[in-house]
Formats: structure tokens, C-alpha cells, sequence
């Protein structure tokens, strides 16, 4: 795995990361409901969630990668048309995502640790963003000649590492900026910023080629 690679992966992970999605919602809610703290149990279950997804996709990672041609492309199209997908899906959405959630609840006595866990990684198991990024963009940054444990650690960790820093940096706006979160045109340009970046990814992903030495 060379470093432009990684860096690719690093930025299309990133940015999948940041788009928000069920996670980032549990994140938000929590932390206008409980308080940021309370969101660290949530990420726990969401960082813990995205392993077992990613060690399910690398089950079949390495005959997928040593297939044919027509199949690296037939997943290389489905993974920029699922970018595509978020992209126009923020893009042209009515209701901006942030906008509709950030009217905070009365602030009750918080779910115990084991609950909030629970619910963040049955979030992360079942949520289709991440099981698309692993089956349809995972492949592509992997060194199909090298060993693929280290790599499929290395992703993971970075996609582990990035999910938590997402839901910090989310929980942290929530519970300070609460008078922002409520401006519908604020939520509206970041729409826009994520599903500009998203569409970008997607026509890069396109010219990507298999590699063969």
C-alpha cells in the first residue's frame, strides 16, 4: 500500500465519516439531551460496530481483489455511484439534516454506559453507509499483492480513529452551538459542501485502475 493510496483512503473516509448519518445523529441527540460526556459510550459502540463490519467485508476481500477485471470495475462503479448517491442525497435534500435535529430535549438522567453502547454499535452494524464504504470502496485501496492483515488493520484503525474524532468534534458542536445548529441556512451550505465533495470523490474513484504488478 503506497502513500498516495492511504492519503486517498484517509480523505474519502474522512469525508464519508463527516457526512451525517445515523451515527452522527445518536452523537448529536445524546449530547444535547445528556450532556458530551455522554457521548463517549456512544462512540465506543460506534468505533467497536465498525470493526466487525469491516472484518465481515475482509472475509471475501481477497478473492474480490484477486478477481477478474470486469468485477474491479463492476465494484468501482458501485462504489462511486453509492458517493454519488450521498452526494445528491445532500445536495437535494428539503429538510437540512443538522437544522431538524438540534432542538434540544430537557436534559433527563442519562441512559446507563452499557445502553448507550449498545445502541451506538447496533447503529454501526446496521447502518448502510458503512457496510457500502466496506464492500464497495474498501477493495480499492488495497494492495492486492502484499499481505492483506496488515492493511485491513491499518484501514480499520483509520476509519476507527476518524469515526471517533467525527462524533467528538459533533457532540462538542452540539452541546456549543445550539443557537447555530437551529439556522436552516447554516445546515443548508454544509449540505452543500459534503455533497459537492462527495460527487467529486465519486468521478475521481472512476479513473482509478486495477493493479496488476
Amino acid at each position: 500500500m503506497d502513500f498516495h493510496s492511504l492519503l486517498a483512503y484517509t480523505l474519502v473516509a474522512a469525508i464519508a465519516i463527516a457526512s451525517p448519518g445515523p451515527a452522527i445523529l445518536m452523537a448529536l441527540n445524546n449530547s444535547l439531551a445528556y450532556g458530551a460526556r455522554s457521548t463517549l459510550w456512544s462512540s465506543l459502540g460506534n468505533v467497536s460496530g465498525v470493526f466487525c463490519v469491516s472484518a465481515a467485508a475482509m472475509l471475501g476481500l481477497g478473492a474480490l481483489i484477486l478477481s477478474s477485471e470486469w468485477v474491479f470495475n463492476g465494484v468501482k462503479i458501485l462504489g462511486a455511484g453509492y458517493l454519488f448517491y450521498l452526494g445528491a442525497k445532500s445536495l437535494f435534500k428539503k429538510n437540512p439534516l443538522l437544522a431538524a435535529n438540534s432542538q434540544a430535549p430537557t436534559r433527563v438522567n442519562a441512559p446507563s454506559p452499557w445502553k448507550l453502547y449498545k445502541l451506538a454499535f447496533l447503529t454501526a452494524v446496521t447502518n448502510p453507509k458503512a457496510v457500502l464504504f466496506f464492500t464497495a470502496l474498501f477493495p480499492q485501496f488495497i494492495n492486492q499483492h502484499g499481505a492483506l492483515l496488515p492493511q485491513f488493520m491499518v484501514l480499520t484503525l483509520i476509519f476507527m480513529a476518524l469515526s471517533a474524532l467525527s462524533l467528538t468534534l459533533y457532540a462538542l458542536l452540539a452541546a456549543q452551538a445550539k443557537g447555530l445548529l437551529a439556522r436552516p441556512t447554516f445546515s443548508k451550505w454544509v449540505d452543500r459542501v459534503v455533497g459537492s465533495t462527495f460527487i467529486a470523490f465519486g468521478t475521481l474513484l472512476l479513473t482509478m485502475r486495477r493493479q496488476t504488478a
